[in-house]
């Protein structure tokens, strides 16, 4: 029986693929801050990733139950949505060190457990390869870094026979559509700098996301992705239109039009 480690597995993403991994008769161990319900070939392990301590007592649970992975699936992380210039040191920090610390973490301690032929899959975000958006920018810095983090890895993992891959999802229907909204609400109640600004990135940003896919799309294209042979770098999904159409003009014309929107 094969192997995964999923994390995030209480959120709408990781539940969906941990769901379809278990009827594909994987044994699952799903890892998040809150356990799921124990069920057949799912295995609940509760870890903050934010803790080395904690992840690694996470391992050390995972090893009681095999001495093997076949694969990592990362899809914790938070989305904040804030001003690069208002935004608190401590938030600034906490997305830093759940989006990009945390990836590392895990892949860092459960190493011994992977082999050759093993795969890493690490949900990044169609923002990565983008050019950021105002009041986005913080979350779209760290998955960029996370992307540019996985492709170093990618670069040295290869050697020991193991495979990393990302997948750039758009929207996604999951809880972290309905943090968006609370955070763009804060957002637009509490900047001092940006209020006439933030009510018409408000429109914007919710004609994006209005354009988002389920769960378990994400969790049958994860499984396709596990069973390619030869698995490519980088995946996307739900890739959104206008934001497409907004990278390919030059940057002086993307700054010129976002400041016409939004001033």
């Amino acid at each position: 029986m094969k192997s995964i480690l999923i994390t995030g597995a209480a959120g709408g993403m990781g539940r969906a693929t941990a769901s379809l991994f278990q009827k594909l008769g994987w044994r699952v161990f799903a890892l998040d801050r809150v356990a799921i319900e124990k069920d057949e070939n799912i295995f609940p392990i509760v870890a903050d990733l934010t803790h080395e301590e904690s992840v690694r007592a996470a391992m050390e649970d995972v090893e009681h139950e095999t001495d093997k992975l076949d694969a990592i699936i990362h899809f914790a992380g938070v989305y904040m949505l804030d001003s690069l210039v208002e935004m608190s040191t401590e938030a600034y920090d906490r997305i830093f060190e759940i989006n990009v610390r945390g990836v590392y973490l895990v892949n860092k301690h459960f190493l011994p457990l992977l082999d050759k032929g093993s795969r890493i899959l690490i949900t990044t975000s169609e923002l990565a390869p983008l050019d950021p958006l105002p009041f986005t920018g913080i979350y779209a810095i760290t998955k960029a870094a996370l992307d540019r983090y996985a492709y170093s890895l990618c670069m040295e993992l290869q050697l020991l026979g193991i495979s990393v891959s990302v997948l750039r999802a758009g929207a996604v229907e999951t809880n972290m559509l309905g943090a968006s909204t609370t955070a763009l609400d804060r957002f637009c109640k509490e900047t001092k700098l940006y209020s006439c600004n933030a009510k018409r990135f408000k429109g914007i940003v919710e004609r994006v996301e209005s354009r988002c896919v389920p769960p378990a799309k994400i969790a049958a294209k994860c499984a396709r992705i596990l069973k390619k042979r030869h698995p490519r770098y980088a995946y996307s999904i739900n890739r959104n239109p206008l934001l497409l159409m907004l990278n390919v003009l030059p940057r002086g014309l993307q700054l010129w039009i976002i400041k016409q929107v939004l001033r």
